[in-house]
């Protein structure tokens, strides 16, 4: 294949380029001295040819092959210094794959080779690896993006005010679907099965948000052995998709899986790890950004170049004050907004990707980057608003057009339902969108995306069925994972078969259920919690793939189903009431003639709230009025263990009340709903009343 200069100027595209006759291939490495382009066989596994790039345009180094076609399989070696005292990690016997490489092909074998030291050393990374690691790393293959029909599908592009967010692992909510053929399952092409996305559609969920599924390792060593790597939180590639979810290693597999839940009308948004790499700390593997340009991919410890400053936990933070890197990631998210028509992302540990100098910064390169991004600024951008890092937790902090994770809410209301002392003030700002953290800035009241679970922590089940974690199966002595769950087990821990326990996990976990969906704010439920599904206490499953973290859908009870059921009905109920579909905060002021607030707290005298009744540490109940137009709304939260007398407040007019939701289908006074009357409020419960 002939080669030739096709460039003369910036900005050269980055990665591997296919025209329609040749591809360009091009790479950054600001400290390189040499690179080289090595091609391989459709395996991967035999090395055909090698080109030495030698053009450079302001650190980019690129080469033009003419009648290279798509599927090409390539990879790289740079050459430039190895100092690792200086943060120089160059190992040219080290195949990297592209930073913007499409598609994989291969496995990551744990193999020494893979480090670009000498683990055997007792000088450990500070020696020098002359290992060829070719044979144990995946090879990146030249994609046409240009080639797939959408048929005319576009973004989705639906309010958050009108969305229900449902976070799954793709491989673990399909692995044991019964209605997918054995090759499906675990898999894009699975979740595009009419099977799943019925299911979907039966709840009434509108967005699928995926645990990530960018490239990452499906294993790796830690304290010397080898664990899996579920979850998927050490990308490797932020273009590629995860190999392991391809049914048949065909790429297109995920456009159709996104078409055809666009075509019912169902939204994707990924959950993508920008702020580390699975290339881990200095002790790590040498598999792409190390070897490219370890001082220009990574924040380095300036104190001690051969170290990284680490907000993330993971062993190093992605340089986003590179400019270089902050391409990398934007490129990588136009790409999977215009490629493969992603509605928007959840981004894990966003603090990092906002430091500056250190610090969290609302004036960072990233936020300003994305802020001017007219392809990103219409898609949703939900940040986890923290990291590891000094000055991480930065919930609040984000600029308007961004939602983030509220861990606030969750907290909130677990203790609440637990039946904590002193949770109900904090629990009104809770329910109407936490404007003490978001009514800033002109920020819509979505911007707090409301959950009581996630993948991260107790399932819904077990949050009401244990007091403590049980991580042992994780291998490191329960030391991992949270203890700080705000969860009880109602009297004995795990499984039971008492009636009363029983009836008191019921009645919570359909509390919460319905205080998630009857929540100003934008609500996102985990998959399985709908059925009350279960990991055996386990609150941090990050490496257990199998049963514990799959659905078993075989398994599910005649209870469970009636709690899918349950779950439907309070999703159809909030896309119902139109009060859910406001983007301004609550004022408390008067809307109407007849002396109506748009918002007003109740108690159980039937009198709006007093400064005493806020602080009334013992107090476990309350409810919310709210007037949007004609439409009224009440709303009643008791998490006392006893029924309660409840006078029903006065709305300025003459009107009919009629029952909504009963979560614990006992209430039996029905008949009295009326402006003033008393009526028994079930233990545990929430109801909900509308007045017309």
């Amino acid at each position: 294949m002939a080669r030739f200069r096709s460039f003369s100027g910036s900005p050269v595209p980055l990665g591997s380029s296919y025209d329609g006759q040749g591809v360009n291939f091009a790479l950054f490495s600001a400290h390189a001295s040499k690179v080289e382009l090595c091609l391989f066989d459709a395996s991967g596994s035999e090395e055909l040819e090698r080109y030495a790039i030698t053009e450079n345009t302001d650190g980019i180094w690129h080469i033009y092959l003419s009648q290279a076609k798509p599927d090409l399989v390539y990879g790289y070696r740079v050459y430039g210094p190895y100092k690792p005292s200086e943060g120089m990690r160059f190992n040219p016997n080290k195949l990297l794959i592209d930073p913007y490489g499409k598609k994989l092909v291969g496995t990551l074998i744990w193999n020494k080779a893979i480090f670009g030291y000498d683990i055997d050393s007792p000088e450990k990374d500070l020696s020098f690896s002359p290992l060829d690691s070719a044979p144990y790393v995946p090879k990146s293959v030249v994609v046409d993006d240009n080639a797939y029909n959408w048929e005319g599908d576009k973004t989705l592009l639906y309010p958050l005010s009108k969305s229900v967010i449902y976070e799954a692992h793709l491989r673990g909510s399909t692995r044991l679907s019964p209605f997918l053929p054995d090759s499906k399952r675990g898999t894009f092409a699975g979740f595009a099965e009419d099977s799943t996305i019925n299911y979907l559609k039966h709840l009434g969920i509108t967005a699928v948000e995926f645990l990530p599924v960018h490239a990452f390792f499906g294993n790796r060593h830690k304290r010397g052995y080898i664990i899996d790597n579920y979850w998927g939180y050490e990308s490797f590639s932020f273009f590629a998709p995860e190999q392991s979810y391809l049914a048949t290693g065909d790429f297109d597999e995920i456009r159709d899986m996104v078409k055809k839940l666009h075509a019912h009308g169902i939204e994707v948004i990924l959950d993508v790890v920008y702020n580390h790499t699975g290339e881990g700390n200095h002790l790590g593997p040498t598999l792409c950004y190390r070897g490219i340009d370890n001082a220009s991919y990574y924040v380095l410890n300036p104190d001690n170049r051969r170290l990284y400053m680490d907000t993330t936990g993971c062993g190093a933070s992605l340089n986003l004050q590179n400019p270089n890197v902050i391409r990398l990631v934007m490129d990588s998210l136009r790409y999977w907004v215009e490629k493969i028509h992603i509605d928007g992302f959840r981004f894990d540990l966003a603090t990092t990707l906002c430091r500056r100098d250190g610090e969290f910064k609302q004036t960072s390169g990233f936020l300003y980057a994305v802020a001017q991004d007219e392809v990103l600024r219409r898609v949703k951008l939900i940040a986890e608003p923290w990291d590891v890092g000094v000055g991480g937790y930065r919930l609040g902090a984000f600029l308007p057009g961004w939602a983030e994770w509220n861990d606030k809410y969750r907290d909130n209301i677990r203790r609440f339902w637990k039946g904590d002392p002193g949770q109900v003030a904090e629990l009104a700002s809770r329910l109407t969108g936490s404007s003490e953290i978001f009514n800033h800035n002109n920020r819509s009241i979505s911007s707090s995306i409301n959950f009581i679970t996630a993948h991260d922590g107790f399932t819904l089940n077990d949050l009401v069925s244990y007091n403590i974690k049980h991580n042992m199966a994780n291998g490191e002595n329960n030391r991992d994972g949270t203890d700080s769950n705000w969860s009880w087990n109602s009297g004995v821990e795990g499984e039971s078969n008492n009636a009363v326990i029983i009836k008191n996990r019921r009645d919570r976990s359909r509390a919460m259920l319905a205080t998630l969906m009857l929540s100003f704010g934008t609500p996102m439920l985990v998959f399985g919690d709908e059925f009350m599904r279960s990991q055996l206490g386990n609150n941090n499953p990050y490496c257990q793939d199998n049963a514990i973290t799959w659905v078993t859908w075989e398994g599910i009870s005649a209870a469970q189903k009636q709690m899918i059921g349950f779950v439907r009905r309070l999703i159809r109920l909030r896309h119902k009431l139109k009060i859910f579909d406001r983007s301004r905060f609550f004022t408390g002021k008067v809307v109407d003639t007849c002396g109506n607030k748009d918002l007003a707290w109740y108690t159980e005298t039937g009198k709006e709230f007093s400064e005493s009744d806020w602080h009334d540490a013992n107090r476990r109940t309350l409810s919310y009025l709210v007037k949007n137009g004609k439409e009224f709304v009440l709303a009643i939260f008791n998490a006392d263990y006893q029924k309660k007398e409840w006078k029903l407040p006065t709305v300025g007019e003459k009107k009919s009340w009629s029952l909504l939701l009963d979560t614990s289908e006992t209430f039996a006074d029905k008949d009295k709903l009326c402006a003033g009357k008393t009526v028994l409020v079930p233990a545990w419960s929430v109801l909900l009343i509308e007045i017309k």
